[in-house]
């Protein structure tokens, strides 16, 4: 009998479905993972269900263990929590960049053990996090910086949470949505909208995907101030405000992107392992604004894109979704 699981698929732009899949025995060297939980990353997700990924990114913009192409269909996908079925790491609970699917096979190095002091329902913001301290080590923030996030999503406010106890660090999150101030007190850093925040900063972190996210972030630098670029804008094109003060100041964009890993004396493995270190902190639970059953995604995912849903990330819920064996 062949066996089987259930996964999201993504069909056409808005749309989305629950399939069955082949599932495969686990040969040597791999694992068997039931998922407990998965995690919507409302940014990326939601640009891969509208079909907004450019052709030319194609191939940087894959997921691990994606299947299908883009636009689609594709599974796709890479927040998950699990329980490990065989082998030595039977019963562990472990992080796998996987898509939404209750069980996979996959090999024993894509997995990273969860520690004891993180609960499986946080551990979906690995992930996130991830891209979080990534971030950190391209900008090397120094003690006593003046530092900005503009941009409170998923990215931006962990960011914010990584750096909440940088010693000496004044910390910001800066974003048009007032309704975040509530996520930076949970976060234990200070808030903004655009037009209050506290200028004259040293770092800018920006991870608002806007053209006027960009520009406040260029607006708060002090000189020789640099903006770390983390926003993904997909096939959007923007304009750069490169004029005005941009030269004056001596001001620096750089760009960072979880794909390489911010430091040449860390690899992917030891990045992970300092993000799921990192979420044994409970306030990282402000940033897991919402939940539903793995099930209900076909309806969820859209609300999810236009916002009715509002979220940082969505958690799914596996608890009945499971292959009986």
């Amino acid at each position: 009998m062949t066996r089987t699981a259930s996964a999201f698929w993504l069909n056409e732009s808005g749309k989305g479905e629950v399939r069955q899949v082949a599932l495969a025995e686990p040969g040597p060297g791999e694992v068997e993972v039931r998922t407990l939980f998965s995690g919507v990353s409302r940014g990326t997700e939601t640009l891969v269900l509208r079909g907004g990924v450019p052709e030319n990114q194609h191939a940087a913009m894959r997921a691990p263990f994606q299947e299908g192409d883009f636009p689609w269909p594709v599974k796709y996908g890479y927040l998950n929590v699990g329980v490990v079925r065989n082998g030595d790491l039977s019963g562990r609970t472990v992080f796998c960049l996987y898509p939404h699917q209750t069980r996979y096979v996959v090999p024993e190095t894509a997995v990273t053990l969860v520690p004891e002091a993180v609960p499986a329902e946080r551990a979906v913001l690995a992930g996130t996090v991830e891209t979080a301290v990534n971030a950190v080590w391209d900008a090397r923030p120094l003690v006593g910086d003046r530092i900005a996030v503009v941009g409170g999503g998923m990215v931006g406010s962990s960011i914010a949470a990584v750096l909440a106890t940088f010693p000496g660090a004044r910390v910001e999150l800066v974003d048009a949505d007032p309704a975040r101030e509530e996520i930076a007190r949970k976060l234990g850093v200070g808030f903004a909208l655009p037009g209050n925040a506290l200028d004259g900063c040293d770092l800018v972190f920006h991870a608002s995907a806007t053209e006027p996210g960009l520009t406040t972030a260029l607006n708060l630098l002090a000189p020789e101030g640099r903006v770390i670029e983390l926003s993904w804008y997909g096939d959007k094109k923007i304009a750069v405000p490169l004029g005005e003060f941009f030269h004056s100041r001596r001001l620096t964009i750089r760009s960072s992107q979880v794909g390489a890993v911010g430091r040449p004396d860390r690899t992917y493995a030891e990045r992970m392992a300092v993000a799921l270190d990192l979420l044994a902190d409970d306030r990282f639970d402000a940033l897991i604004t919402g939940h539903s059953a793995f099930e209900d995604l076909p309806d969820v995912m859209p609300r999810l894109a236009d916002g009715s849903i509002p979220a940082l990330c969505h958690r799914v819920d596996y608890g009945q979704a499971h292959v009986p064996e």
